[in-house]
């Protein structure tokens, strides 16, 4: 039994080497089995899809792996591949980093979060709709991960001011009677808040005096503050999630689905950042408000009492906790020109971008050749002003004051600083999955996995639609949501062409699907910061996230069967959805139904 234990824990050391020297041989029948072009491709799109989901091999690294097996498999020439890995999306996706790095270094998003709640005020209901507001807003332009970093440190500040040392609380959570009914260790426990952020009383006169509760009612307090701690923690990654949905460079499976439908559907020109914006956006105010309501209750943050403003022993705590934010935004001091300039160009970045060609009403791209300006070709000249902008107000007593400091002048941003801050993994995942796309589309795979789709013909399109959230949102749970959105997208866009859907019908709910990742620390590097904090179980993400994924189904399934049905034109199967490839996969295609 124990040469056994020892074995498997062995095994479990070289658990990736072995899935990196298996897996190419598990798949070896595809190859023979399968059409010749059909069954190379899907070999190494089921070898890159079991690389991505366990990270034998680090994701970039992995999605890297089309250049070398799609020209030495003869599936693709690497002239089609490798321009793949830097396509116009992926500069749109850059200048959102880069514009995301300057705002870090100049602390504006400390800035703004800390404004916002000094707005919502302390009570627990708004506190925590104030967390989650900003959390999102701030993550529709920074990463997740970034977002969710710089948040969680000022929520434990706060709750600290509230609730006290969270050591403390731990043991008053495990407080006893003793025989003479004291309460053991309770000198520690001077000041206690209650959830209501009831005063104590004893303390009103500014002399700490012993807490006259018994040992039942200390413990049951502190278990009640346990659990609104833990709300405020969970709120805030989920936030992040869900406001990265609602701007193209919030996160990367959107950028995805614009790159692939200008490979696929190279006529569909509806999906860019204002016309996402104007879908995502009230979808994202939807979301985060139920899932507000569902946090407050099941943490016991939503209640009655904290809505009304009542002058009573409360108010000494709420007090307290806004001085801590009052503190902190104080220290940031006035706003100085490299913020105000940050600013400016930050709002100047999101209307230029949303104004371009919003499809509602005519855009500033109309001064310009038709299909010249697109996107891309904003961000790049919005975050290129930062690289030459001045940090420091230009004075024209500079030149004429001899005792000036002669020190060149600082720009806005360094390249240096950029370099540091984008994240270039993910600009090689993201060349990936356009690569992986292309292969699938130019092999005829897409095609002839969409005719083995054919039976789902017979399930009902709004029906298919939260199954396809549905099951997307779950298989993210364990893999990135990246890696899943590259994986899926092609054979949803082709069944919507099967079944003779709007492909956006079916291709859109999945990009915004494959962010709703709650349930499990490893789901999403957010999930992972908040759970590392050693304040939250893994069941209460399970317990939180199952609900908050039945909350995102019930929302995406309702966007699309409403505004987004108008804006997108969804209930017609437009023109430009021809079918992918069809004159070199004609041969092993089968015949459509006619009632499609």
């Amino acid at each position: 039994m124990e040469a056994l234990n020892v074995f498997s824990k062995k095994l479990w050391c070289v658990r990736k080497q072995l899935i990196l020297f298996l897996t190419p041989l598990l798949l070896l029948p595809l190859l023979f089995v399968l059409p010749v072009k059909e069954g190379k491709c899907l070999y190494v799109v089921l070898l890159m899809a079991v690389f991505w989901c366990t990270e034998a091999l680090p994701l970039a690294v992995t999605a890297m792996l089309p250049v070398c097996l799609f020209p030495t498999m003869g599936i693709l020439p690497s002239k089609k591949v490798c321009p793949q890995y830097f396509l116009e999306t992926n500069f749109l996706f850059l200048s959102g980093l880069v514009m995301a790095s300057a705002i870090e270094e100049w602390g504006l998003h400390r800035r703004i979060a800390l404004k916002v709640l000094k707005i919502v005020g302390v009570k627990p209901a708004w506190l925590i709709l104030g967390m989650m507001i900003t959390t999102s807003f701030l993550s529709m332009w920074l990463s997740n991960t970034a977002t969710t970093a710089m948040m969680l440190p000022i929520a434990n500040a706060i709750l600290e001011s509230l609730f006290g040392d969270l050591q403390t609380l731990k043991e008053n959570c495990k407080v006893k009677e003793d025989p003479e009914g004291e309460v053991k260790n309770r000198s520690i426990h001077l000041i206690l808040f209650s959830f209501h952020f009831t005063l104590n009383p004893s303390r009103l006169d500014g002399v700490e005096r012993p807490d006259q509760r018994s040992p039942e009612e200390i413990r049951k307090e502190a278990e009640y503050q346990m659990k609104v701690w833990k709300g405020f923690l969970i709120c805030i990654p989920y936030a992040a999630s869900i406001g990265g949905t609602a701007t193209l460079t919030g996160t990367a499976p959107n950028l995805i689905l614009v790159g692939q439908l200008k490979s696929y559907f190279p006529e569909c020109d509806l999906i860019n950042f204002g016309s996402w914006f104007i879908f995502a956006f009230p979808l994202m105010v939807i979301f985060l408000f139920v899932g507000w309501i569902w946090i407050a209750l099941l943490y016991g943050g939503l209640n009655t009492r904290l809505c009304i403003n009542k002058h009573d022993e409360r108010e000494a705590a709420e007090a307290k906790a806004k001085a801590v934010i009052d503190e902190n935004y104080k220290k940031l001091g006035p706003i100085n020109f490299a913020e105000g300039s940050i600013s400016f160009l930050f709002i100047l970045f999101a209307v230029l971008l949303f104004t371009r060609d919003p499809k509602f009403v005519t855009g500033w791209a109309i001064l310009f050749n038709k299909g010249y300006v697109s996107d891309a070709v904003t961000g790049v000249i919005i975050i290129s002003i930062l690289f030459f902008f001045p940090s420091e107000c230009p004075s024209l007593r500079w030149w004429t004051n001899r005792q000036a400091s002669n020190t060149p002048y600082v720009p806005l941003l360094s390249w240096k600083k950029a370099q540091q801050c984008v994240p270039w993994n993910i600009i090689l995942l993201l060349g990936g999955g356009f690569a992986m796309a292309k292969g699938c589309e130019e092999s005829g795979l897409a095609s002839w996995i969409g005719g083995h789709l054919q039976p789902l013909a017979q399930v009902p399109p709004a029906v298919a639609v939260i199954l396809i959230v549905a099951f997307l949102a779950c298989f993210t749970e364990f893999a990135s949501n990246t890696a899943t959105i590259i994986i899926f997208l092609p054979v949803i866009a082709e069944l919507a062409i099967r079944v003779k859907v709007n492909p956006l019908y079916f291709m859109i709910p999945a990009t915004t699907g494959c962010s709703f990742a709650f349930m499990l620390p490893v789901s999403t590097p957010p999930n992972s910061i908040a759970f590392a904090s050693g304040h939250l179980m893994v069941k209460d993400m399970v317990k939180t996230g199952f609900v908050m994924n039945l909350l995102g189904i019930m929302c995406v399934s309702l966007a699309m069967n409403t505004w987004a049905m108008q804006m997108f034109e969804l209930h017609t199967y437009p023109d430009w959805a021809h079918p992918l490839n069809t004159t070199s996969t004609q041969a092993t295609l089968p015949p459509l139904n006619s009632t499609g």
